[in-house]
C-alpha cells in the first residue's frame, strides 16, 4: 500500500511522527509492505513551493492508495492568490472524499462524562455551508456592501443520497439504527431535500430503524443520552459541530478519529486543529491520527479484499484501548506520557 503522508503545521509534525512509528510497526508485524512517502504542506509547503498545497501534492494523492493528513493552520490561510489554500479542502474536493466518517466511543481508564457509548457521525463532506466547497468558481461567501455579508449553502440530491448510503451501510454491521440530523423546520427546502434523500435510501435497508432529530435538540439528546444513537447522518456544518461534541464527550478531541472516503480514495485525518500553543512541547495527543490511520487501513482492506489490513486496523484499535487503560497516553486523557512516548507505547503493544 502506497501512503502519502502530509504532516502539516503546529502539532502536526509531532503527532504524525508518533503515528508513523505505529504504522511501521504494524506494517512489519502484518506484512503490509507499506510504502510511505512524505511531503510538505501548510506553512512548510508555502515556504518551499509558494503554496500551502501545490498541484504536485494533489497528483501524488491521486496516485497513492491512501493519504495521511496532519492538522494545518487553516485559519491563517486567507488568500488563495498568494498560495494560502486550505489543504484539507483541496484534497476533499480534488479526490471527491464525500464521506467524513467520525466515530466516537468511550474507553476504560478515565472518568466518563455521559456514560459508555459507541456511535458514528457520517458527515457529508463536499457541499453545504462551507464557502470553499459549494461553488465551481469563487466563494460561497460575498460582501454585498461593507455592512452586508451573505453566505450560500448548496445541498444536492446526489450528494445527500451518497452520504446516506454510506451511513446505512455502516450501520448494517452495527446496531442497525440511523438518525438523520437536520433543521428542516426552518431550512425547509435544503434540509427538506436532505431528509427526503435519506428516506429514499432507507427504503433499500428495511432492517434499519430510522428517525430524525432537529440539530439543536440533537445537541441536548447527545449530552443527555448518547447511548441512544448508533450512526448519525447529517450535512457538512452540522456534522462538523456534532462530531466535535461527541469526541469531547468520549474523553478528548485527541481521540477524534476521522476518515474521509470517496469511491476511489481515502484519507486519514486528525479531526482537531494544529494547536500552535502546545506545538513542540511533546504534550499533544497523537491517538486521533493513530486511530484515523487504523480506519484508513480497514477501508483499504475492505476495498481490496485484503484481510491483513483489516486485522492490522483492529490490532491498532486494541493497542490504543489497552494503552489508554494503562495510562500510557497523554495528560488530556489522564495519562502520564508525552506525544512521542504515547506513539511508542502503542507500537510496543503491537509488537508484543
Amino acid at each position: 500500500m502506497h501512503l502519502l503522508v502530509l504532516p502539516g503545521d503546529g502539532i502536526g509534525t509531532e503527532i504524525t511522527a508518533a503515528t508513523l512509528a505505529v504504522l511501521r510497526t504494524v506494517s512489519d508485524r502484518f506484512d503490509l509492505h507499506l510504502n510511505i512517502e512524505e511531503a510538505a504542506i501548510g506553512h512548510a509547503g508555502l515556504r518551499a513551493h509558494g503554496s500551502t498545497i501545490h498541484a504536485d501534492i494533489v497528483e501524488k494523492a491521486r496516485r497513492a492508495e491512501g493519504v495521511v493528513l496532519g492538522p494545518t493552520s487553516t485559519f491563517e490561510f486567507k488568500d488563495p492568490a498568494r498560495g494560502e489554500i486550505n489543504p484539507s479542502m483541496m484534497l476533499r474536493k480534488s479526490l471527491d472524499l464525500f464521506a467524513n466518517i467520525r466515530p466516537a466511543r468511550t474507553y476504560a481508564g478515565f472518568p466518563l462524562r455521559c456514560g459508555e457509548f459507541d456511535l458514528i457521525v457520517a458527515r457529508e463532506n463536499t457541499e453545504g455551508f462551507y464557502a470553499d466547497r459549494n461553488m465551481e468558481a469563487g466563494s460561497g461567501e460575498m460582501m454585498v456592501t461593507k455592512d452586508v455579508a451573505i453566505s450560500l449553502r448548496r445541498i444536492t440530491r446526489a450528494c445527500s443520497e451518497r452520504i446516506a448510503r454510506a451511513a446505512f451501510e455502516l450501520t448494517m454491521s452495527r446496531r442497525k439504527r440511523v438518525t438523520i440530523v437536520h433543521k428542516a423546520n426552518v431550512l425547509k427546502v435544503t434540509d427538506g431535500l436532505f431528509i427526503e434523500s435519506c428516506q429514499k435510501v432507507a427504503r433499500d435497508f428495511p432492517a434499519v430503524a430510522v428517525d430524525d432529530v432537529i440539530v439543536d435538540a440533537m445537541m441536548a439528546h447527545v449530552v443527555r443520552n448518547p447511548q441512544r444513537f448508533d450512526v448519525i447522518v447529517t450535512t457538512n456544518m452540522y456534522g462538523d459541530i456534532l462530531s466535535d461534541l461527541t469526541a469531547e464527550l468520549s474523553g478528548s478531541l485527541g481521540l477524534a478519529a476521522s476518515l474521509n472516503a470517496g469511491t476511489d480514495h481515502g484519507m486519514a485525518q486528525a479531526a482537531h486543529g494544529s494547536a500552535p500553543d502546545i506545538a513542540g512541547k511533546n504534550v499533544a495527543n497523537p491517538l486521533s491520527l493513530i486511530l484515523s490511520v487504523a480506519m484508513l487501513l480497514a477501508w483499504h482492506g475492505r476495498r481490496r479484499k485484503a484481510n491483513a489490513f483489516q486485522v492490522a486496523a483492529a490490532a491498532i484499535e486494541k493497542a490504543v484501548e489497552a494503552a489508554i487503560s494503562a495510562k500510557e497516553s497523554t495528560g488530556d486523557i489522564g495519562g502520564r506520557l508525552g506525544t512521542r512516548e504515547t506513539g511508542e507505547a502503542v507500537a510496543a503493544r503491537l509488537r508484543a
